[in-house]
């Protein structure tokens, strides 16, 4: 399948670089040139011999090894790269390419490269949570480098948590998807809601939710990714846009509210991931409430149902709406299809551990009209989308068509 490719392998220095074996004679295999770069802490785990009799190519460790006198190695290889994996990647490694450091082989390459980077992180969880190593992957992505999330379960150090280099077939199927994507929504306009809205009660006071907006963002880049041209309309969240997403800012449910419909004619598929308030003050005071009395009773007011205008409205449009739920997932999933006219609704169960509000995955049931019709299981938010973008866009109706759903 990968015949005719060009893959740069980097190998940082850990433990699950015994697993950048495997996965270079999975490449091998599936007909790729590879061409290993290792750090001089990668190669006291595994040695460069290993790599070299896997990829049937000279491996890379110094920056001044230059066996052939006609190229100037680390620009041959990030020249000649059609996709640059690094797997594991430290946080050491991930934090020079943050800030644009060359003290060795590979982050000189990588820095000469223009290949599409995939980086598959490796490291104690708490190394992974911590906020400088966020923020150096936060700088990543904005800058279009890819990532292929770690695995949880024991690490070497004997912690449990998150850090798990991903599995060689992961990262495989990452890889054939970024040199071959499948791009079943080229040519269509989506638009992609998310983050919860914020409804003001005075200067200093508003009524929100718990939605971090990382599902809706997923969404919008899983689309983007699969050809679209996506408009991510977006309230209170603290995440990147997505790269080549028009990012449309609102704060409260009637922003949303105008922000959604005005743009909905030219849509071919709206997915509504926002968590939008319900309810709102009645009245918003213009100065901050002073506390006097024992209680304080606010009076609230519905806020227009985004949702159920859209199906109200929609012509040609594939509608998918979301539905957070803690009980009776199923029964509510239905009356929302129903009720709002959606062609799909993507229910969660926000109650479950690691599937809720905030969390890097979701599982997803989704119902058409006639019930049930796909499941989702637990998985990153992102790849959760890509399932549930694939599985409309198979539905959708093709151009000029009517809806399959």
């Amino acid at each position: 399948m990968l015949t005719g490719k060009t893959i740069v392998l980097g190998v940082c220095g850990g433990i699950a670089a015994y697993k950048s074996a495997a996965l270079t004679s999975m490449l091998v295999k599936s007909g790729a040139d590879v061409h290993v770069i290792m750090t001089q802490s990668a190669a006291k785990f595994v040695t460069p011999l290993t790599f070299q009799t896997l990829s049937r190519n000279r491996v890379y460790t110094d920056t001044f090894d230059e066996a052939d006198p006609s190229v100037v190695s680390h620009i041959h290889l990030a020249d000649r790269a059609d996709l640059f994996v690094i797997a594991p990647a430290t946080a050491n490694m991930i934090a020079k390419m943050a800030w644009g450091l060359a003290d060795d082989m590979l982050s000189t390459t990588l820095l000469a490269t223009t290949a599409p980077i995939l980086v598959a992180p490796a490291m104690n969880v708490h190394m992974y949570e911590h906020p400088a190593v966020q923020d150096n992957m936060r700088k990543l992505a904005e800058r279009g480098v890819m990532f292929v999330e770690p695995g949880v379960g024991p690490l070497a150090c004997g912690y449990v948590g998150r850090g798990r280099l991903a599995e060689p077939e992961q990262i495989m199927e990452e890889i054939r998807r970024l040199l071959f994507p499948d791009q079943p929504l080229a040519g269509r306009r989506v638009l992609v809601t998310a983050g919860g809205t914020i409804e003001r009660i005075d200067p200093v006071r508003y009524i929100t939710n718990d939605s971090s907006g990382k599902m809706g963002y997923a969404v919008a880049q899983a689309a983007r990714e699969m050809g679209a041209e996506v408009t991510l309309v977006s309230a209170n969240v603290s995440l990147p846009a997505p790269k080549g997403v028009e990012l449309v800012k609102v704060v409260s449910a009637e922003d949303m509210y105008e922000a959604v419909i005005g743009r909905m004619e030219r849509m071919d598929l709206i997915v509504k991931a926002a968590a939008v308030a319900d309810y709102r003050p009645a009245v918003q005071e213009k100065q901050k409430i002073k506390k006097r009395d024992e209680t304080l009773t606010l009076r609230l007011e519905k806020t227009k149902d985004i949702l159920a205008e859209i199906g109200r409205r929609k012509t040609h449009q594939f509608v998918i709406g979301f539905a957070a739920e803690t009980d009776h997932i199923a029964e509510y999933a239905m009356k929302k299809v129903r009720d709002k006219n959606c062609d799909l609704v993507a229910a969660n169960d926000v109650s479950r551990k690691g599937a809720g509000f905030g969390s890097d995955e979701n599982e997803l049931l989704l119902f058409d009209a006639g019930g049930l019709a796909e499941t989702i299981p637990l998985m990153s938010k992102l790849e959760a989308a890509r399932r549930l973008l694939r599985f409309a866009a198979a539905r959708m109706r093709p151009a000029g068509g009517s809806t399959g759903s």
